[in-house]
């Protein structure tokens, strides 16, 4: 569809595309412009597509989990098949670089839809023996119904089919709101799902804003379960509108990962880990690195190497295959970044490189697109914000330490427990930190290695639950415990 030039979104509810009478305006990051208009739904659209998941889960629910898994390979296939347009789209709306969509983002969509598609054909259920009174006792695990799923904007199709593939492989049907920001590869995947095999109403997907789309699904009685990724503060909010309905919850929320670097550490391999690890997708990552603990003794030679490699991260137009970096996702989000990089300056910390140190060039029709350098800064009191709060951006904060107990104090003194890594050749020293760290998810002497039967969440306000692999087997189903009399 498209408006005076411009593509023009529609919801996708009870397997049609149906039209909004409200729309958002949405930006191509890399240029700054309007390209996109995404419907601002409501209560309205929401209800008619809980309506509609309500109506396709009894004959949805009762396929066998092979049935399932036959029409989710089909979508991955269809998917993989026109994955360049997938990418290009994911790049344009987001901002990332085309090099992390078509390596990182759609393949990894692919693989959640096939991943979940073979682990439900081998989860098992318990049973036990009552000999005494002659009876047998077992479980069996029951789909819970409408899910409703909320996905954000930093990886738009990796993390909306994070939780489309395990709900529907598992017998839900769905209500889905990606963010209002990247919603394009959203809409684009639903132009698949009739051709992959879906029954009507098995995937809706409804646009629109947290207040209006998201509020109306979240507080809606018919909808038992919630699976959000996004902010602290807007997770809060969510908690409260679904706990009158006492619903299932699975909020993974952020992060202000420490990476704890001992004088013993492979330096070359840290260092060129840790400028991923902290400048990855314009350090829009919930799992990015924004706070590392160097050992003292090689601090000096740490900092100015990482500084160097800071500086060889390319940041730039997110079609050129060579960049490491596009733009961040908004103007406004770009002006939170900055600010926390004008504070630090005004609290007396270091600008090694990147904001108001060095300059980047850009072509012209690109001058005014959301572009920050990655930005590195020394001196920051632990207590300050820019140690404290999520900046999600390119930017991290390197600061000295002496002992272990120490450091492990320090790595834990925030209100987040995402994420982590370990830097030692010591094995004890590695498994001693890593379990005293408080963290979901530990890496030593690497980042980002996801084994996707492994659980996925924090701890502390970087949320409650569990996804991925038995958990978000648990999580999309109830357990039934039926005993029989023999």
């Amino acid at each position: 569809m498209s408006n005076q030039g411009k593509l023009v979104l529609e919801n996708y509810i009870g397997g049609k595309f149906l039209p909004c009478k409200k729309h958002i305006d949405s930006f191509n990051p890399s240029i700054g412009e309007v390209y996109c208009r995404v419907p601002d739904s409501g209560a309205e659209e929401v209800e008619a597509a809980v309506t509609a998941a309500k109506e396709a889960f009894p004959s949805w629910s009762a396929k066998s989990p092979a049935e399932r898994a036959q029409v989710l390979n089909k979508l991955a296939d269809l998917l993989e098949a026109r994955l360049e347009e997938f990418a290009q789209a994911e790049s344009k709306d987001q901002g990332k670089t085309i090099t992390a969509a078509r390596n990182v983002d759609i393949p990894r969509a692919v693989y959640n839809f096939r991943y979940f598609a073979s682990s439900i054909l081998y989860h098992t259920t318990e049973c036990s023996q009552m000999d005494h009174m002659g009876c047998v006792n077992y479980t069996i695990r029951c789909p819970v119904g409408v899910a409703g799923l909320i996905s954000p904007w930093n990886l738009p199709l990796y993390l909306l089919t994070w939780k489309i593939a395990p709900a529907v492989a598992l017998g839900n049907t769905v209500v889905a709101k990606p963010s209002e920001m990247t919603s394009v590869t959203a809409w684009m995947m639903c132009q698949l799902l009739e051709e992959a095999g879906f029954p009507p109403g098995v995937v809706n997907i409804v646009f629109g804003t947290g207040p209006r789309a998201g509020d109306a699904l979240v507080a809606h009685p018919d909808v038992p379960l919630i699976s959000f990724t996004g902010s602290t503060s807007t997770a809060r909010v969510i908690t409260e509108r679904s706990a009158p309905h006492y619903k299932k919850l699975s909020l993974e929320l952020g992060g202000k990962n420490p990476a704890v670097v001992f004088a013993d550490a492979d330096l070359e391999e840290c260092i060129r880990t840790t400028v991923r690890s902290s400048f990855s997708n314009q350090g829009e990552i919930c799992l990015c690195t924004s706070r590392i603990f160097v050992e003292r003794s090689i601090y000096p030679q740490f900092l100015a190497k990482f500084v160097d490699a800071a500086r060889q991260w390319k940041t730039g137009v997110p079609s050129d295959p060579s960049n490491n970096n596009g733009a961040l996702v908004s103007k406004e989000h770009l002006e939170k970044v900055r600010g926390y990089v004008f504070l630090a300056r005004a609290e007396g910390a270091q600008v090694h490189c990147g904001e108001g140190v060095d300059t980047l060039n850009l072509p012209p029709q690109n001058v005014g697109g959301y572009f920050m350098l990655p930005t590195v800064i020394t001196e920051v009191k632990d207590s300050s914000r820019v140690m404290q709060e999520e900046i999600f951006g390119p930017v991290t904060c390197l600061t000295p330490f002496e002992k272990e107990e120490e450091v492990i104090a320090r790595a834990n003194g925030v209100r987040y427990g995402l994420a982590a890594s370990v830097w030692s050749r010591d094995v004890g020293r590695v498994h001693r930190v890593a379990k005293q760290l408080q963290a979901g998810m530990v890496w030593t002497n690497c980042w980002m290695i996801r084994d996707l039967n492994l659980p996925f969440g924090g701890m502390k306000c970087s949320g409650i639950g569990r996804e991925g692999g038995k958990d978000s087997y648990h999580f999309f189903t109830e357990v039934k415990s039926i005993t029989v009399k023999h």
